[in-house]
């Protein structure tokens, strides 16, 4: 491994995580190169030449199994193992996904302020896309990342973490295939340690999404997380994604369910109950959301209720999830 600039922290380390990213993890890697003293490169079984890229620019590379799914738990996890068995373990360490450029400053910030909070677990900033204009879902998907500055619940997969609080913890959940960083953050939280959301500039991502089914897969996708996260840690004081599993079964097949059964009982009047969606994007455009983030909030709870569906019939049946992927 190329040894590290003498200006990187000797106790913060780098995971990478990606498949057939090309250019974007280039960018990735190029961005954290001299910030760390290490960077391990978990590869999910890329074909692009990315794992070349990684060793020419001095990553330590783990390769995942193939014989078993890939998730993002699992390279994570991997990432964790890797700098856990040899070397000095770090103190912190910074979770990139390999699609995302790390921003000017954003080292610094998150190390000092872990530094100097002792009871914070995890530190995350603003991710923004890189070509927010460039598609309709670019934006939307831009507009999701700004999440409110402050202690928060939960994190993405772009975040420096205190790798003492990860250990205590046991990791992120392998088993999970969607919504594994807000399902550790519980845990985290349940352990007495706090995730924080600083007001700093943090990652450039690439969606790069064009197509409205790649919308719609990601979204089935949030539902499958919200589902799973519930079935984990529902029950209360946590309640974890039970709200945003309710919303999504309430204005996905709720509402068209609701209004069938009373028009079979009250007539076709009855059908009017429909209106319900365009009021809900009407109140959430008024809140000042956006109109458009507002259709596609709403409409996105139908692909959301699909996600929920599907992880309580493999459940059900038996059946290990499958990686659900958008691009």
């Amino acid at each position: 491994m190329t040894p590290p600039a003498p200006s990187a922290p000797r106790d913060l380390a780098a995971i990478v995580i990606g498949r057939n990213e090309g250019a974007r993890l280039i960018r990735c890697l190029d961005s954290l190169a001299g910030r760390v003293a290490r960077i391990v490169y978990v590869d999910s079984g890329s074909t692009d030449g990315s794992l070349e890229a990684a060793h020419q620019r001095g990553a330590e590379v783990v390769e995942l199994d193939r014989t078993r799914p890939f998730t993002a738990a699992r390279a994570r996890n991997a990432g964790l193992a890797r700098l856990t068995e040899t070397g000095p373990l770090p103190r912190h360490v910074q979770m990139v996904d390999g699609d995302c450029e790390l921003r000017e400053g954003w080292i610094e910030t998150a190390r000092a302020f872990l530094d100097a909070t002792p009871a914070a677990a995890v530190a995350c900033g603003r991710r923004r896309e890189r070509s927010p204009e460039a598609t309709l879902w670019n934006g939307l998907i831009d507009a999701e990342w700004d999440t409110p500055v402050g202690r928060a619940r939960a994190c993405g997969g772009d975040a420096m973490m205190r790798v003492e609080a990860l250990v205590a913890v046991g990791f992120y959940n392998p088993a999970l295939i969607a919504g594994e960083e807000p399902e550790l953050c519980v845990r985290l939280r349940r352990a007495g340690w706090e995730i924080w959301r600083l007001e700093a500039e943090m990652t450039w991502h690439d969606a790069a999404m064009t197509r409205f089914g790649q919308w719609w897969t990601r979204a089935r996708r949030a539902g499958h997380a919200y589902a799973e996260g519930a079935h984990l840690h529902g029950a209360p004081p946590e309640r974890h994604n039970v709200a945003q599993m309710r919303r999504a079964l309430i204005w996905g097949p709720g509402v068209p369910l609701a209004a069938a059964l009373a028009a079979l009982v009250l007539g076709p009047w009855a059908l009017a109950l429909l209106l319900v969606w365009p009021l809900q994007v009407l109140r959430l455009g008024l809140r000042g959301t956006g109109w458009r983030r507002a259709l596609f909030l709403t409409l996105g709870k139908l692909p959301e209720a699909l996600g929920v569906a599907q992880f309580h019939l493999n459940r059900l049946s038996g059946r290990n999830a499958r990686l659900i992927e958008y691009k």
